[in-house]
């Protein structure tokens, strides 16, 4: 099935309107008050209610010249960007599905999910460094019921949950939470759940190769040092996403790799 350029464009559109939504609540919840969470969409500076044409995904940006119309305090670019990689990812996973042999809507809506919450998790980490615990239970949760319901075994997904949680558990044991955080074990067991087994093994490799690759590079520019705190969850999520997609692949290479 083909992406034509008007559907290509509804779903980029309704993918970065996700991408704005997105964007209004974790700075909602970041702020930690009920009146945060209840209210409009306001500046991030002047905190000035938004009139609804100030709130049009990417376009409002630009218009305004990623300025408040108020204060004119500098929008941060990362709302612009979130709001466009969020529509793009939306097309990137429709093709993906729409390029398979048999289209299955349940396991479309999943990945959706999936990456609606992926998304949340590689920006607030990124931003205020903390994985939000709520939010990973109860994706891990729903995650698991889902996998569950479209034929994952439930050994495949419980021995998945043992190894993403008791791998980040023993790290942090270890290291009396030095070198993570309780957030990563709790993300470790939601991976679990969504990947299985052997689906979190790949995840855990892309997530550790990314790091280094990243890491490596500022530690030699010293840039960051070796007691720095590193938002990890930004590197779950991506290799989370890989697996999602290419887990089964890369298992099947890897077994034709060694011959097993």
């Amino acid at each position: 099935m083909a992406l034509s350029l008007p559907v290509f464009l509804y779903v980029f559109v309704l993918g970065s309107v996700l991408g704005s939504y997105l964007n209004s609540w974790m700075w909602r919840v970041s702020r930690v008050s009920k009146e945060a969470l209840g209210r409009r969409s306001v500046c991030v500076g002047c905190e000035r209610q938004l009139m609804w044409y100030e709130n049009i995904p990417l376009l409002s940006f630009l218009a305004l010249k990623g300025k408040c119309r108020t204060c004119k305090i500098t929008i941060p670019m990362d709302y612009f960007w979130l709001e466009a990689f969020t529509g793009l990812l939306f097309v990137g996973l429709s093709y993906y599905h729409l390029e398979q042999a048999t289209v299955v809507p349940a396991v479309f809506f999943r990945d959706i999910f999936f990456l609606t919450v992926l998304m949340i998790i590689f920006v607030y980490d990124a931003k205020y460094k903390i994985i939000l615990s709520s939010l990973v239970w109860v994706a891990a949760t729903v995650g698991f019921i889902f996998n569950y319901y479209l034929g994952l075994s439930a050994y495949s997904l419980l021995l998945g949950v043992a190894v993403g949680g008791g791998f980040f558990l023993a790290q942090y044991l270890i290291s009396k939470g030095k070198w993570i955080g309780g957030g990563d074990v709790r993300m470790g067991v939601m991976m679990g759940a969504w990947l299985g087994w052997p689906g979190i093994l790949v995840a855990l490799f892309v997530s550790y190769i990314l790091g280094a690759v990243i890491a490596i590079p500022l530690l030699a520019t010293k840039k960051k040092h070796m007691k720095s705190e590193i938002p990890f969850g930004t590197f779950l999520a991506v290799g989370t996403f890989v697996a999602m997609l290419w887990g089964s692949q890369m298992v099947e290479w890897y077994r034709a790799l060694i011959g097993w």
